[in-house]
């Protein structure tokens, strides 16, 4: 009989970023449920659910609560930097640990949580690389106002400076915000290379529709000559953006083949957090962040992302980096690296060899 283990799963059901939350939670309960179905796994994997409903101050106390009413020491959750954040202090007082399945902006590094998504050597800068020999070092930053918005424009900024270009405006609205008329016209003024786009749902989504109004108007702010390049934006949003996307860019480690195993690289990441878990627990149910730091040290975990190396020391994974761009309700890719490593603090970013030749093998 298998051995039965809880896991939390922390998610919004509602909200503005619902959709990447839908993606996230997906991918965390179709791997259970694969998992269970699974002979060769020993334990049966059961969800502890809790719905913080895109409140950002009930991430760490439904995280207690999963703690203190299941035996649950693992949580797959989290969406924003922000709830991240909110449920790292119960981790370390509860001995949990979190498996993280978003990009962030890199710059933290706890025992407590895994990161499963890109960190900025493995999204901004190989997609800054992409973009500068093409379009131009001139940026306009957006970003909704909380960390990942002024973290990935913080990094942005060094990154401009660094390929000789300027930062023409930097703008944030808060979450949700979706009067985006003051950025539209500013960036209609400043006329930038490229738009670094850190806002998140539906300010996103409102955004990209007044750009593709105002590259009607003037052609300069078409994708061909001024695209809108995310860090963060995967398929699991085309449908609520529509034709306003297309030809855009965006970069993460999947994108979504016809036919596709997922439908996004949040679902593939949260699938990939309870496989590398499941692949622990199996041989130590009751390992805790000092035997997944060993286990990390250890080995390489097969993954519906490919082959997975997790870094013992940051506990960030090596992963895939491919750059698509939106046709058609999907991404084409345009380039792709495999197994990059992680380099949540940029220790070793060099900017002659980032911008003086890039690394990515372009595919078209």
């Amino acid at each position: 009989m298998k051995q039965r283990i809880e896991i939390g799963i922390l998610y919004s059901r509602s909200g503005s970023y619902q959709l990447v939350s839908d993606a996230c939670r997906m991918g965390a309960i179709r791997a259970i449920a694969d998992i269970n179905a699974d002979r060769r796994y020993g334990i049966e994997l059961v969800p502890v659910e809790r719905d913080p409903q895109s409140n950002a101050d009930r991430y760490a106390t439904l995280c207690e609560d999963i703690f203190r009413n299941s035996s649950a020491r693992h949580v797959v959750g989290c969406v924003t930097s922000w709830s991240r954040k909110e449920t790292i202090p119960v981790l370390e007082k509860a001995g949990g640990m979190l498996w993280y399945a978003c990009p962030y902006e890199g710059f933290e590094a706890n025992e407590h949580v895994v990161y499963m998504h890109a960190c900025p050597n493995q999204h901004l800068v190989p997609l800054m690389a992409h973009v500068v020999p093409r379009f131009g070092a001139n940026g306009f930053l957006l970003g909704s106002n909380y960390i990942w918005g002024w973290e990935m424009n913080r990094v942005a900024r060094d990154l401009i400076a660094d390929a000789g270009g300027k930062v023409l405006g930097e703008r944030y609205l808060r979450i949700g915000e979706t009067d985006v008329s003051r950025l539209i016209g500013e960036i209609r003024a400043t006329r930038p290379n490229f738009i670094l786009n850190n806002l998140i749902g539906t300010s996103s989504y409102a955004f990209l529709a007044a750009y593709h109004d105002l590259a009607d108007e003037d052609p300069a702010f078409s994708p061909e000559t001024c695209p809108v390049i995310s860090c963060n934006l995967t398929e699991g949003e085309l449908p609520a953006i529509g034709e306003t996307g297309k030809g855009h860019l965006s970069v993460g480690p999947y994108f979504a083949p016809r036919p596709a195993a997922f439908a996004s690289s949040f679902e593939a990441s949260a699938y990939a957090s309870v496989q590398v878990m499941a692949d622990v627990l199996s041989r130590d149910p009751d390992a805790g962040p000092a035997e997944f730091s060993r286990a990390f040290a250890e080995r390489r975990f097969s993954t519906r992302l490919g082959p997975i190396a997790i870094d013992a020391h940051s506990q960030h994974a090596t992963l895939p980096v491919i750059i698509g761009r939106i046709a058609d309700g999907v991404f084409e890719v345009v380039s792709r690296e495999d197994e990059v490593a992680p380099d949540p603090y940029l220790s070793r970013y060099d900017p002659a060899k980032t911008f003086g030749s890039p690394r990515l093998r372009v595919v078209s």
